[in-house]
């Protein structure tokens, strides 16, 4: 079968699908936080570590798929790399019981999950022309967001009737069904290996794309926006169950309810990504990031100090969090593919993957180490505690709209 042509609606349809499917595993281990910290006797920076384990492994994935996919080319990579996206998660939900074996094997599922995204945004970028790019990576972003929410709805009802290994296992399964939809939206595809210039080394690559102004202002853009995005989502479960208790819900009902109330903001996640997407490509790339940028930095330094708010207002404010956070990213996927050779698109990719998730590998970590310094290392409901630990993510994404203006200057 042909398939569909390349870069055309149902075409991109299939392959966000896919996203959606092969994002639910990103969350997982968030979705179920509160339960194995207090299974395994884990401190707030011990489960911190867990998370940032998968982040770690995920960066390393990403900064070798960059060299594979300019080197095989993307769809190549994406359909090969899926295998491991899809057998990791099993081993997760087999064989985790405790701090050391939660933490190699979530930075195994990292180290698998890579393939899957930075092929994708470079067949996006191939594929999809200019006037539209913006709004289709955007629509590719949201369908993470989706799957995020897919993951923490599905854990949430699991709950009710099994344990946190049963939910894991229940979103575990959501990669396999991701790769089978990726053979059939990318079938017709071609797979395009953009040529280097006669002489030049794959890895010469890297040192072009490390003296590229524009292209890295776009990295440092973006390493700030993950630290602040990444420590938001591995902390917001937690969070809202917290806020639940001091509001008098019960522990067991409360990580639950937080469970549906995350997966909330994770649909405002879908219209921001849409919304961001689509203002960078009729309002400006930069503009688009400034904006958003400022807002989701607004909110780090103040909603843990909002904690004792009622609980729809504060639902609401991390609906406008998560919505923020996210409006900008698929901008800085754009920005980044318009700055630099096509040829070194993947290694601009990889440069950025090492460097920004090296950040969202860092940022949960720093939460939970202010969450156990600000508390005496208790488990707290006080706001104090956790607008201290809102505030490093703060602290940390400040350098971003400073970037960005730069690169806005620079054009």
């Amino acid at each position: 079968m042909a398939g569909f042509p390349p870069g055309s609606n149902p075409w991109l349809a299939l392959v966000c699908g896919s996203r959606v499917l092969g994002a639910t595993w990103f969350v997982a281990y968030s979705a179920v936080l509160p339960l194995t910290q207090a299974a395994w006797r884990l401190s707030a920076r011990d489960a911190g570590l867990i998370q940032s384990a998968f982040h770690l492994g995920y960066l390393v994935s990403l900064f070798i798929v960059g060299f594979l996919a300019d080197h095989f080319g993307a769809k190549r990579t994406y359909v090969l790399t899926g295998v491991a996206a899809w057998v990791s998660p099993l081993f997760f939900v087999a064989y985790a019981d405790g701090f050391w074996s939660a933490y190699w094997l979530h930075l195994l599922t990292g180290l698998c999950g890579g393939g899957t995204y930075t092929p994708v945004l470079a067949l996006i970028n191939d594929n999809v022309e200019r006037a539209r790019r913006g709004r289709a990576m955007g629509l590719l972003i949201a369908g993470s967001s989706a799957g995020y929410a897919i993951a923490l709805v599905a854990a949430g009802i699991a709950l009710k009737f099994t344990d946190w290994r049963g939910a894991l296992a229940v979103i575990a399964v959501l990669p396999a069904a991701a790769w089978l939809l990726t053979l059939w939206a990318v079938r017709g595809t071609p797979n395009l290996i953009h040529a280097r210039p006669p002489g030049e080394a794959m890895l010469a690559a890297l040192p072009a794309v490390l003296k590229n102004r524009r292209g890295m202002l776009s990295v440092w853009g973006y390493t700030f926006h993950n630290w602040e995005l990444l420590g938001l989502w591995a902390w917001l479960p937690a969070f809202l169950t917290a806020a639940l208790m001091a509001h008098g819900t019960r522990a067991a009902d409360a990580a639950t309810l937080a469970l549906s109330l995350s997966a909330l903001t994770y649909m405002a996640n879908i219209a921001g990504s849409v919304i961001g997407g689509t203002m960078a490509d009729h309002w400006g790339r930069t503009k688009t990031i400034l904006l958003w940028s400022c807002v989701s930095l607004a909110l780090s330094f103040s909603i843990g100090w909002l904690m004792a708010l009622p609980m729809g207002l504060l639902v609401a404010l991390a609906c406008l969090y998560n919505f923020a956070g996210i409006a900008d990213s698929s901008t800085h996927s754009t920005v980044l593919a318009e700055s630099v050779p096509a040829h070194h698109l993947g290694v601009a990719y990889a440069v950025r993957s090492v460097i920004g998730f090296g950040a969202g590998v860092l940022s949960p970590v720093v939460f939970g180490w202010a969450l156990d310094a600000a508390s005496g290392g208790n488990s707290t409901a006080d706001p104090y505690a956790w607008g201290i630990a809102w505030t490093t993510l703060g602290l940390g994404a400040m350098l971003g709209p400073l970037a960005t203006l730069r690169l806005h200057r620079s054009r």
